[in-house]
Order: C-alpha cells, then structure tokens, then sequence
C-alpha cells in the first residue's frame, strides 16, 4: 500500500506523478486577462499537500516597516473575524461536515488533503479578544457565543451582530463592552445545507444594514452529484435582513469563500475558489466585484467563455452570458479571506485588498499558503499581487500553518487566521503613517 508514496509533503501515488510531469511549469496568471493554458485531465488529479510542521517559535514574513505577533494560539479552527467598533476582536472557530465521497478518486483525494489539515476539531463557537489598553496584547479572551453550528461569516451593523452557521443567518442584540452574549441569536434566514460540500457561508452586509450577502458554495466540483443538489448553490445571496426574504444577487460563483464591502463605494466584492481536476495551471481562483444578476460561469464555462466539456448537458446561452472576473490570483491558491486596506496601514497598503490564500491541493508545485496585497486605483485592480504575509511553508515544503480569514482593523492592523496552528496573527507598521487615518471607526459590514 505504501509503495509509490513520496515523502515530504503530501503526494499522490507515484502514476498520478507521472502523468504530470508533462504538464506546464507554474505560470504567470496573475491580472484581467491570465494566461489559460490547455486542459489536463486523467484518471486521477494531480495531488500535492504541505504536512504541518509548525511553527517552533517562528513567525510569518512581513514587509519592510511592519511586524506580525501572535495574539492568540490555542483555538479551535479560526476562521473569519470581525473588529468591532470599539477594537474587540471576534474569531469564528468552526468546521462543518465533509461530503461523503463519490468515486474513487475522491476517497484518495480526501485522504491526501486531510494530511494537510489540522486534527482539531471545531469550537462551533465565537472567541472574543480585547486588548484594553492599546498595547498590542490582548489579554481578554472569553468565549462571547457558545453552541453555534460551524459559525463562519461574520457582519456587524447598529448594535446587531450577525453570524452565518453552515444551515443559517443569525442575528445577536450586541451592547458594546459586553464579554458574553447568551440568548439565543434570532434566526434571519435559513441557509442550504444539505450536503454541504462546502460547508462555509461567507458574510457582509450592506452599508445601510438593510441587506446581508451570503456566499453559498456548490455542492460538487463540477455537478458530479446532479444538478438537483446544485439547488440553491454557488451563488451569493441577498437576504433583507428584516425580513428574511431571499434572492440570488449573483449566480455562477463555484465557491464564494469570502466576501467584502468597498467602504468607499459600497460595491460588493467577492474571492472565489474555482473548479479542479483540470491540471496544475487551470482553473484560476479569483477576486471581482459582484454585480447584481451577473452570471459568472460555473459549471458550464470558467473565465469567461471557455467551456468545460465535463458538464452535461452543457448550456450555450449560459456559456454566452458568463462575465468575467476582475482578478485572477493564479490556479489553486484556495482564497478564503478577503479584506479591504485602510489609510493607516500607510502609502503602500492604503488602497487594496487583502487576500488570505488557504493553499493548494490540485497541483505538485505549491500555490498559495500566504496572504497577498492586491493594489486598487479607481476602485479596480491595478498592478501584481504583493506578498504581504509569507513564510507559511517551511524550507522543506511543510505548512507551519495556513491563512483562512483577514480583516483590518482601520487603526492599523491586519489580522490574519490560521487554522492549522489555531493562532490568529496580528501585522502593525513599525511607526504609524505620517498623516492620521481618514477612519475613525471600522466600516459597518465587516
């Protein structure tokens, strides 16, 4: 059973190596307009995952003037977090269910990525950290909401927290300064939850609060489990918050693992995981902005118009109307956080967003495993991504952790969690930026 296996990180039997030795290098697919090579396909995908290592006293990467600290380890699966307005940190700890596999490349695919993975199981919680004084240390940390199901996005907006479960968007009556919050939150809306392949619900709201954003992921990589089970998924919905009333916003989005609001403008903007099994350098995931009743591909086509021939039946008319996305970040980097940048971050990181790479499994050269810069100009993306939060992969090609959700706190911090060491980490400027911060407060939608 052994024979054939590579030490190191992670690998597929040794046949699955072969057939992708002929496949393209890792190329530049950064932009508006990446290169998109040939498909690859084969009895089985390529596989390549970092093992944990940890982190043995070291710290992440960051760019000349910054720092990066730990201000909490221990956790029990971080996911997204929200600052709250008067600087408390919330941290989602959470984990849902996998699907049960379907064929038998899934069983061996699923056993490789959970080698990847940590064994900790998830809080179905929400930690609360405070740093009282301002010094960086955060000294206080309670568990603010106890019993949750797989908690994930989070929003907040005139004393209502919001709290997107696998199966549900709940809403909290917050009073700020409270460490605790024990009635039970008052359902806004049920969420799809059968199957749940992916499990994660992503969260923002409107600037006004009247509308909550839910990212639904589909239920399969490219429908191998029926449409039917697509009812409902991969797409974001728009969700009244007073009401619960529900439409799609936007349709064709494999997985919308995080959304954001552009403070400036209010515009929607989303990071999606794209389709695998098509080879090392295809299907790149992505940023863009989220326009209202937009169709962006999957199943039928990715990027645009390019069609997978998977899909059967296929949808010409659908193929036809696909829009493309505004950004991609390169195939298989699993982006899962996604924040926009704050004037106190200083000139370099003033205008972007922040992009949590969780790191790939559908390629034998790593991808991802870091959070990257991608600058903004007008309200669209202009130039390469920047590393900003590095060194998650060790010399030896092992993961002493891996990024999922990133928010900025406007007074001038990043903060970044890693669910494979259970830390959340916190990037400041050395010295604080020669004009003061346009924010005096964090934007409403989280």
């Amino acid at each position: 059973m052994r024979r054939g296996w590579i030490a190191g990180a992670a690998m597929v039997p040794l046949v699955v190596l072969l057939a992708a030795c002929g496949s393209k290098s890792e190329t530049a697919q950064y932009g508006s307009d990446p290169r998109l090579p040939a498909r690859e396909t084969g009895l089985l995908p390529t596989i390549a995952v970092a093992g944990p290592t940890g982190w043995d006293g070291q710290k992440p990467t960051v760019p000349a003037g910054f720092r990066v600290e730990a201000i909490a380890t221990g956790l029990k699966m971080p996911r997204q977090m929200l600052v709250l307005p008067n600087g408390d940190i919330l941290v989602a700890e959470g984990a849902g269910k996998s699907a049960p596999a379907l064929r038998p490349k899934d069983i061996v695919a699923g056993f490789i990525k959970a080698r990847g993975k940590s064994k900790v199981e998830g809080g179905n919680r929400i930690t609360l950290l405070r740093d009282a004084d301002g010094d960086g240390r955060y000294e206080l940390r309670t568990t603010f909401i106890s019993g949750l199901n797989a908690p994930y996005g989070l929003a907040f907006f005139n004393g209502s927290l919001f709290v997107a479960n696998q199966d549900a968007l709940l809403r909290f009556a917050y009073v700020e300064g409270q460490t605790q919050i024990t009635t039970p939150g008052a359902k806004v809306a049920d969420l799809p939850a059968q199957i749940n392949h992916h499990w994660t619900k992503s969260l923002a709201l409107s600037p006004d609060g009247a509308k909550a954003y839910v990212g639904i992921g589909s239920n399969s990589n490219i429908t191998e489990r029926g449409m039917a089970a697509e009812l409902d998924r991969a797409m974001v919905w728009e969700i009244d918050t007073a009401t619960g009333a529900h439409r799609p916003f936007a349709t064709g989005l494999r997985n919308p693992s995080a959304l954001a609001i552009d403070p400036g403008s209010g515009q929607l903007w989303a990071a999606v995981n794209e389709r695998d099994e098509l080879g090392p350098d295809l299907v790149p995931d992505y940023v863009t902005a989220v326009r209202p009743g937009a169709f962006y591909g999957w199943p039928y086509s990715y990027w645009g118009q390019h069609v997978d021939p998977r899909v059967h039946p296929g949808d010409p008319k659908k193929v036809a109307a696909a829009l493309r996305p505004d950004y991609s970040l390169g195939s298989h980097v699993a982006p899962l956080g996604l924040a926009f940048a704050a004037p106190a971050l200083g000139a370099n990181f003033a205008q972007g967003l922040f992009v949590g790479e969780h790191g790939s499994w559908n390629r034998k050269a790593l991808s991802g495993y870091k959070v990257v810069f991608v600058p903004l100009a007008g309200g669209k993306p202009s130039g390469a991504p920047v590393d900003f939060l590095s060194g998650f992969l060790d010399a030896d090609g092992k993961a002493r952790g891996r990024p999922v959700g990133v928010t900025v706190d406007p007074r001038g911090a990043v903060i970044v969690a890693d669910d494979l060491s259970q830390t959340v980490w916190r990037v400041t400027p050395l010295s604080p930026p020669s004009a003061p911060a346009a924010l005096a407060k964090p934007p409403p939608a989280g």
